[in-house]
């Protein structure tokens, strides 16, 4: 059964489910029809699915004519019907695994999916997860629920492995395609067919690991790694602050040093569905071992504390003009996670602009890349342009990300005065209205 399955991947004749065609999913469908694989996408949401059948793109990673192409060749489509899955022989789950309201692993539509999998499960087939989740989550929640639903044996009927994603929206060097893979299966046939499949669609390095554990812990090794770092460089920034010294040009100077340290900067607070999210299914995971992960909580309770510094920052900065937060008009510029991208999930600019709600200001905000957003069940819109007008209508401009397409000159001639949180505007040569994080 592996040599057939091994043989159809060789031979470009498995055909492939992604299941949710996300920020993950799509692209990853994506490269693997561009491999030659007939390809098949996945997701609950019937606008994604009508836009994918139609060659309509709405990832900033994914080509749109590309996207077009494959569609038109037959190569790729979408579906919000399961039992699509008996016809496929390699299966992708990219589903988001998100946190609950208390912080705790919500896996629910890891289950869901494998769920609804299970029931049309064939044999020969290779199931891997792509989810970032806690170590264990394959074995113990995957495996038993597949099985039992399919009436299969992993390992003798059906494979079974996990693969982190690695995206990294608007990166312009490093994408789905040539972004490293690992991958470790429950078993050797399962991590070397799914390795297999991996390396015919992607230009890059394949690297095996003994578990599906390994491979999970690894993704949040990872995540883990940037939120400690990036938590040390946001209390360098407050301690620097009280020192009246540039915690950027500290950074730029520690950056001079040729090994032992490597560069993270501070910042309102930590965006995206990973970073932010990942040390917290870690920390989960380890109280069931009776240990208490402390020095990632800490780095977690300091990252999520800046967007109340911002605020308390930017009270003092309208204090020197005798205004009080309650009813001072503030202008936030970028509401996305990162620069150029229009993916705002768990942003730290939004929970700017609910902290300044809350003392009673007036907000708005400006992104050239997302023209609306909806958080916690409110929709808030952006203006349609920075001009004169709008700049100068502002009591404090607070930038929370650092986008290009913004003219940060034309802003600094324009506006009262600007906290700037990313040092953004580090080349403007006038600078007695900003102040920096």
């Amino acid at each position: 059964m592996k040599d057939t399955l091994l043989k159809k991947i060789h031979d470009k004749k498995a055909i492939v489910a992604v299941i949710g065609i996300g920020y993950v999913g799509l692209p990853l469908a994506v490269e693997k029809a561009k491999a030659g694989y007939r390809t098949i996408g996945f997701d609950v949401q019937e606008s994604k699915v009508k836009m994918v059948n139609q060659g309509h793109n709405y990832i900033g990673d994914v080509v749109d004519s590309e996207l077009e192409d494959l569609v038109k060749k037959g190569l790729l489509s979408a579906t919000n019907d399961y039992s699509i899955v008996k016809e496929t022989d390699f299966i992708a789950i990219c589903v988001p695994t998100p946190l609950d309201e208390y912080q705790q692993p919500d896996i629910s539509y890891v289950k869901n999916s494998a769920t609804d999998i299970s029931k049309h499960l064939k044999k020969g087939s290779v199931v891997v997860l792509e989810s970032t989740t806690y170590p264990g989550t394959t074995e113990e929640l995957l495996l038993p629920i597949l099985e039992e639903g399919s009436g299969l044996k992993c390992g003798q009927d059906f494979f079974l492995a996990f693969s982190p994603e690695r995206v990294d929206p608007g990166n312009l060097i490093y994408k789905t395609k040539n972004t490293p893979k690992v991958v470790g299966g429950v078993d050797k046939d399962s991590t070397e067919i799914a390795a297999a499949m991996y390396r015919n669609v992607l230009k890059c390095d394949v690297f095996e690991v003994s578990s599906p554990k390994v491979a999970e812990m690894e993704k949040i090794l990872e995540n883990t790694y940037r939120n400690i770092n990036i938590g040390l460089a946001n209390e360098m920034a407050i301690i620097c602050h009280k020192m009246g010294i540039n915690v950027w040009e500290v950074i730029e100077a520690a950056k001079t040093k040729p090994y032992g340290f490597q560069a993270f900067y501070p910042g309102p607070g930590l965006g995206g569905h990973c970073i932010p999210l990942d040390p917290y299914y870690l920390s989960w995971k380890a109280k069931e071992f009776n240990y208490h992960t402390k020095l990632i909580e800490s780095s977690g309770i300091i990252n999520d504390s800046m967007p109340e510094y911002v605020v308390e920052r930017s009270s003092k900065i309208l204090n020197k003009f005798k205004k009080p937060l309650n009813g001072s008009k503030i202008l936030i510029l970028g509401v996305a996670y990162k620069q150029d991208i229009d993916d705002y999930r768990e942003s730290p600019a939004l929970k700017v602009i609910e902290n300044f709600e809350k003392e009673g200001c007036i907000v708005d905000y400006y992104d050239p890349y997302v023209k609306t957003y909806k958080y916690k069940g409110k929709s808030k819109e952006s203006i349609k342009e920075l001009d004169k007008e709008a700049l100068q209508n502002v009591d404090l401009i607070v930038i929370t990300t650092s986008h290009t397409k913004i003219d940060y000159e034309f802003i600094q001639a324009n506006s009262m005065f600007i906290f700037d949180t990313k040092n953004v505007m580090k080349n403007i040569k006038v600078r007695d209205n900003i102040e920096l994080l």
